[in-house]
């Protein structure tokens, strides 16, 4: 009887966060076929559960006591009610604020967990855990011929995490490009002349996501925080004081504000 509980109450969940459009905010959308698939056998696998415990039943009459009657729909609808109560939050830059933003090459950066157990934000995206030294290389290199021809990248929620990703990688190689995206707005109390552009991305599931992007400066107008703004401007390398680190930043010529995407995340495309 557990197992079939369990087994329909992850089948109830996951169809209720297909259905409401929230599975976005914990995997990468590029993997969602696989949660479909865990639908389906979870849902097979539960009317198996089933017809084990029918069969159990009439072997053993005393399994349909009182208690199991009462108790039984309480489990099954315990999935759902977590579901539908607990609020699904966009990350936004109050969460920057609350968690701090790091760099795993900073000096000092200790990276990895924080102490509430999630994935320190960083600037750039790493995907290097999931390589060997030299499947990781070799990947990059692919990547980044497409765009060393380019004098203008424009960076899209298609390929955002990837552009970043070689960015920090191989800023010198970035240098002078002209480079245009959108993201929402941080103001780093510590920097007063910078602005920092971000985007929240994920790039399997949540457990691994992060607040990445540029620090940018040149901008005449001072946008408060979670201002979603489009900007456009060439890369340079400066000395970060608070980080102890030379990074890629953003000097713009041009910045408008924009509407909130409809999915402000985005995802790693492998």
């Amino acid at each position: 009887m557990i197992r079939f509980l369990i087994l329909a109450g992850y089948f109830e969940l996951t169809m209720y966060l297909q259905l409401s459009g929230k599975l976005n905010q914990y995997i990468n959308i590029h993997y969602s076929y696989l949660s479909y698939i865990s639908m389906v056998l979870s849902f097979i696998l539960a009317l198996v559960q089933l017809i084990i415990w029918m069969r159990k039943i009439k072997m053993h009459n005393h399994l349909t006591g009182k208690w199991a009657k009462f108790f039984s729909p309480l489990i099954l609808v315990f999935p759902v009610t977590v579901g539908l109560l607990v609020p699904t939050v966009t990350l936004n830059s109050t969460t920057v604020s609350a968690k701090g933003y790091n760099f795993p090459l900073a000096a000092g950066s200790s990276g990895g967990t924080s102490q509430d157990g999630t994935t320190v934000q960083y600037l750039k995206p790493d995907t290097s855990d999931y390589f060997t030294s030299s499947a990781y290389q070799a990947e990059m290199n692919k990547e980044i011929k497409h765009y060393l021809k380019k004098d203008e990248i424009n960076i899209t929620t298609q390929n955002y995490m990837e552009v970043m990703e070689l960015i920090y990688l191989y800023p010198d190689k970035f240098v002078g490009k002209t480079i245009s995206y959108t993201g929402f707005v941080y103001n780093d109390p510590s920097q007063k002349d910078h602005q920092f552009l971000f985007r929240f991305g994920i790039i399997h599931c949540i457990a691994d996501s992060g607040v990445y992007g540029l620090s940018t400066t040149g901008n005449t107008q001072h946008y408060k925080d979670n201002t979603w703004v489009k900007a456009k401007g060439a890369i340079h390398i400066e000395y970060n004081q608070t980080l102890k680190q030379s990074l890629p930043v953003l000097e713009m010529t041009y910045c408008h504000e924009v509407d909130k995407p409809d999915n402000p995340y985005v995802y790693r495309v492998f």
